[in-house]
């Protein structure tokens, strides 16, 4: 393994320091509870959003608190849930007038944190509600899940409802955003290569030099089935026929399409699968509204992809539209 890393124990930990050092003015480190925060949260003003899941899927959840979009994530370690107390008294510290909103990915383990943390809040006096978020079609269920995962389309759920919050609206409306956004937004992945998480030190599964997993999960959960390496588009219409079907989506529908890196992909190959992904989408006369390409849900260094589509309506688009502040910007 040759990765930048001291202890293995310590790369979270690490990790989320360095985010908070290069953000001084905007973000709050609390070592406690593994939790990066927006420096002006909790305010009176608006709910707060709250997300967390197993590291290793950067720039989700942690590089993505500020303005416009969370207001903290508490993460666990690399591919492993936030232990429960640590998401409680997040939620405790961050508990607003307006209440509290956890945003989950509908793994086993962080729905047993969240759920947990929600009860013992909501027995404080706060006001707390959980939205889950599950827009993996590859599998209906998996080693870590009960239903479907949630993967890259999260981003689009937790813009919305951060945009939403922003503007004032109460927890009611967010969880009613959240679930709209949530029911017309479909992911599924390949992956190219394994990845090594840095405790382990060896790669997390095996995959022949001329093979792919097609439906990958973002810790490297099976997905439909083990292929032969063909080319960038065949890969592609694979991924989005899959997608467009489960929806459906139809001729007249516009949307917005995410080619999301997985954390060991060049950009450049990223763009050959959107370019071939905008095409065939044009064929089927679905107007590709919003783009978006880059790397959102990561799995530490593995070489893959996977393909998001989310229905747009007004509102939907206006809320992805809104401005947002992040540690994940570049310039």
């Amino acid at each position: 393994m040759k990765k930048f890393v001291n202890d293995p124990k310590q790369y979270v930990p690490e990790m989320l320091k360095g985010i908070a050092l290069a953000n001084p003015d905007t973000l709050t480190y609390v070592p406690a509870y593994n939790l990066i925060m927006r420096s002006d949260s909790p305010s009176p003003d608006r709910v707060s959003i709250i997300q967390g899941s197993g590291s290793g899927h950067e720039p989700a959840h942690v590089m993505t608190v500020g303005k416009g979009m969370l207001d903290a994530a508490c993460p666990g370690d690399v591919f492993s849930a936030p232990p429960m107390d640590y998401v409680y008294e997040t939620t405790k510290l961050l508990a607003s007038p307006k209440g509290v909103l956890l945003l989950v990915n509908n793994y086993t383990g962080d729905r047993m944190a969240f759920e947990m943390a929600q009860e013992l809040s909501a027995a404080d006096g706060v006001n707390v509600k959980t939205l889950f978020i599950d827009d993996d079609v590859a599998v209906q269920d998996s080693t870590y899940t009960v239903g479907r995962r949630g993967v890259a389309g999260n981003f689009f759920v937790m813009k919305a409802v951060g945009a939403a919050a922003e503007q004032g609206a109460d927890l009611d409306e967010l969880i009613r955003i959240g679930e709209k956004v949530d029911s017309v937004t479909r992911t599924m992945g390949i992956a190219l290569t394994s990845c090594t998480p840095p405790a382990k030190g060896s790669p997390l599964f095996e995959l022949g030099e001329d093979e792919i997993e097609v439906g990958v999960g973002i810790h490297g959960e099976p997905g439909r089935r083990r292929a032969k390496l063909t080319t960038a588009d065949e890969m592609t219409d694979e991924l989005l026929d899959a997608v467009v079907k489960d929806l459906p989506y139809v001729a007249g529908d516009r949307v917005a399409l995410m080619i999301n890196g997985l954390g060991g992909t060049p950009i450049s190959e990223l763009y050959i699968l959107f370019g071939h992904a905008h095409e065939r989408l044009t064929e089927l006369g679905i107007t590709v509204g919003r783009s978006y390409v880059g790397e959102y849900c990561t799995s530490l260094d593995m070489a893959g992809a996977s393909l998001t589509l989310v229905r747009l309506d007004d509102e939907i688009e206006a809320l992805l539209e809104a401005p947002a502040e992040i540690a994940a910007r570049v310039f």
